[in-house]
């Protein structure tokens, strides 16, 4: 299944059905009066969150959705058929924006979310409803309201609760499968990953979802390589887990350039909790790892995790260091009895 995270849609929900002029025509019934029913109420247009899709592809194949309009109301007081709304089923996870792609109208971060984008049209009154005690036999009735028409653009953040940071070759795709039973491609040529890939991490007992994007190079934010397009699916991580490449030569050049288009990108990644490892261990003599950790902690900040995604060494400790993280972010405040709620 193709990867898709962007997509312009086209919508439009169901005018509303004419009202009926009609009067009863029963044999023995001198003065019958009105009987013209309503019209139906036009389809209108939802998007709901569901479960199992991680990507828009079907969007792409069709764009345009189009509630059917109301049934005209008849006579013997009979209103018109309603028109069936129309559902847009999305992956967990996707924002709903409008024409300008900047206005919000809806994040979807929850099964079963439901949003209404197009209200479908009222039916129009049939002349029964104009009948008073001075108007016996009116002989109008109202037109249809029309149905709503706009365009709206679908772009899915994935859901994750940890994200893989890294230039191209760091071993992000290595780690994932090393550490969970998703199956990226691996290769030994930049930009393996070509589409983020998401993981479910199994640690103690526990489990994370890891999503792995594509790399990073110098200039991404400005469109180079892949560019930045995929940062938005490590937004909603509560902690990044930033990968260098340990048989690097310039491995502290390589830490701040990430950094850089961490900040260049904004949203608050730069802000984010974040661990940092140097990957690539069982390629490198213990002499050389210990003197590009030390350089690579100072130029953090904090500790770095030595870790090899081919042979497993160490990662059982990064990825505690990362359930630790997605514990403390995803714990709520104290409530009102004092207790504290995971």
């Amino acid at each position: 299944m193709k990867f898709l995270d962007l997509a312009k849609v086209y919508i439009r929900s169901g005018g509303g059905g004419a009202g009926c002029v009609s009067f009863r025509r029963e044999k023995f019934v001198e003065f019958g009066g009105p009987d013209g029913g309503d019209g139906g109420n036009g389809g209108s247009v939802w998007a709901e969150a569901v479960e199992g899709l991680n990507t828009l592809i079907d969007f792409r194949y069709q764009q345009h959705f189009f509630a059917k309009s109301g049934q005209p109301g008849m006579g013997s007081q009979r209103t018109g058929k309603s028109g069936d709304d129309i559902v847009l089923r999305v992956p967990v996870g996707t924002e709903i924006l409008d024409q300008d792609e900047e206005t919000l109208i809806a994040d979807l971060t929850e099964p079963g979310q439901r949003v209404l984008l197009a209200q479908g049209g009222n039916g129009g009154w049939g002349n029964l409803r104009f009948k008073s005690s001075t108007n016996r036999a009116p002989a109008r009735a109202n037109p249809g309201q029309e149905g709503v028409e706009r365009t709206i653009w679908l772009r899915l953040k994935l859901i994750a609760d940890a994200g893989l940071l890294g230039l191209p070759n760091a071993g992000k795709s290595t780690f994932l499968a090393a550490t969970s039973n998703a199956r990226p491609k691996i290769a030994d040529y930049p930009f393996t990953t070509l589409v983020p890939n998401l993981g479910v991490v199994g640690i103690d007992g526990k489990e994370f979802v890891m999503a792995d994007i594509p790399g990073l190079i110098e200039g991404a934010s400005e469109g180079r390589g892949l560019g930045d397009q995929f940062l938005a699916h490590v937004e909603r991580c509560a902690v990044l887990l930033h990968l260098v490449d340990g048989t690097s030569s310039t491995i502290t050049r390589d830490y701040r350039t990430i950094i850089a288009e961490l900040d260049a990108y904004g949203h608050g990644l730069a802000d984010k909790p974040r661990i940092t490892a140097i990957n690539k261990i069982d390629a490198i003599d213990p002499k050389t790892l210990s003197s590009r950790r030390r350089a690579l902690e100072k130029a953090s900040g904090d500790k770095v995790f030595a870790i090899s995604g081919a042979t497993g060494q160490g990662l059982p400790e990064v990825l505690r260091a990362l359930m630790a993280a997605i514990r403390a972010d995803r714990a709520t405040p104290e409530d009102d009895t004092g207790s504290w709620r995971p």
